[in-house]
């Protein structure tokens, strides 16, 4: 009864819950918060953890802090690394959301990816229970992407969508608004800054952080060869010096950097379509595949995976917020959607 109460007065949520952003959208109003998945935390004398700042602010603490500072990403692979500071990160956002009343308690769908164990998906619905839901759903990312992304996920027809977010690259075929057949690999935009990171270590004995380096695959990153050469100039610490001093890297320098993890989407890609079924692959050939997520936005991934299977390959209308708008879709008509966003 006191939940049905509570009910009244709290607005249903979806939430996106990526390695790298959290994105919460209110049913009937859409996004109303986009922040990183960052909670800095200072430690008092006791080892007590206080929350200083969560999602924006929090970010600008990453590699900047003193030893009583911690900016903690709690998320990680797509999983949840941390599952205190996870529950009260999304405490923090509810509570923003319903403006910091104490008296809510609103129904919650939380995408999640699909390679995630029994045991992680309710590590999840826990924290989101913990931090004031009333009930809690989850949503498998391919699922979510393919709808957002305004895919036939109803038609009998395959549908192949790949979201590449922070830390995981989703791989789906949808048909008759199920995962006909789906993989989840630990390889995505953060794997791309590690490598990013390793390559300039090596070429340029340069050490640097990796929000530069997701800035450089931002501003220069390719998965292709350019006619027009981009350049940009970062700043970081020599390693062998010592003393901090500023190179210019290329695209042609991305290029190589990220070979290695675009690969490891490729491969999985191409073991996707090897193991979808015949008629469904018939409908693929015809309708392609669509990118979303942030890493849709390399610069010709679209091409190179193109070229590499031989089919259509499209990006997303809106790649970086597919997911948190298929997972809101889902939120707006509960009673159609109960077979997709399921209670563990």
């Amino acid at each position: 009864m006191l939940k049905r109460i509570k009910g009244i007065f709290s607005s249903d949520l979806a939430i996106d819950l990526g390695t790298a952003n959290i994105l919460v959208l209110v049913k009937g109003e859409g996004i109303v918060i986009n922040e990183p998945s960052v909670v800095a935390v200072q430690i008092d004398k006791f080892g007590q953890e206080h929350v200083l700042a969560v999602g924006s602010e929090a970010k600008k603490m990453i590699g900047k802090t003193h030893r009583n500072i911690k900016a903690i990403r709690p998320m990680r692979d797509g999983v949840i690394a941390d599952f205190h500071i996870t529950e009260l990160m999304i405490k923090h956002f509810i509570q923003k959301v319903h403006k910091r009343k104490k008296f809510y308690s609103p129904r919650i769908i939380i995408c999640v990816p699909y390679g995630l164990t029994q045991v992680e998906r309710k590590a999840v619905r826990e924290s989101a229970q913990n931090a004031g839901a009333r009930y809690v759903y989850l949503i498998e990312e391919p699922m979510a992407a393919a709808i957002g992304a305004d895919l036939p996920v109803h038609d009998p027809r395959g549908s192949l969508v790949v979201d590449i977010g922070g830390g995981t690259t989703e791989i789906g075929v949808i048909s008759l608004s199920g995962l006909v057949i789906s993989t989840s690999l630990r390889t995505a935009g953060d794997k791309i800054d590690g490598q990013i990171v390793d390559y300039i270590n090596k070429k340029f004995n340069l050490l640097i952080g990796d929000r530069v380096a997701e800035e450089l695959k931002i501003n220069i990153g390719t998965a292709i060869d350019l006619k027009e050469e981009l350049k940009m100039i970062i700043k970081g610490r020599d390693k062998v010096e010592g003393s901090l001093k500023s190179i210019e890297v290329s695209s042609k320098d991305m290029k190589i950097a990220m070979q290695d993890p675009l690969e490891e989407i490729l491969e999985a890609l191409k073991l996707i379509l090897e193991q979808t079924p015949p008629d469904l692959a018939g409908d693929i050939v015809e309708n392609g595949v669509v990118l979303t997520g942030g890493g849709a936005l390399i610069r010709g991934l679209d091409k190179y995976l193109s070229d590499a299977i031989k089919l259509p390959v499209y990006v997303a209308e809106n790649p970086l917020l597919a997911v948190a708008l298929g997972t809101g879709k889902a939120l707006d008509d509960i009673d159609m959607w109960q077979q997709l966003a399921y209670e563990d």
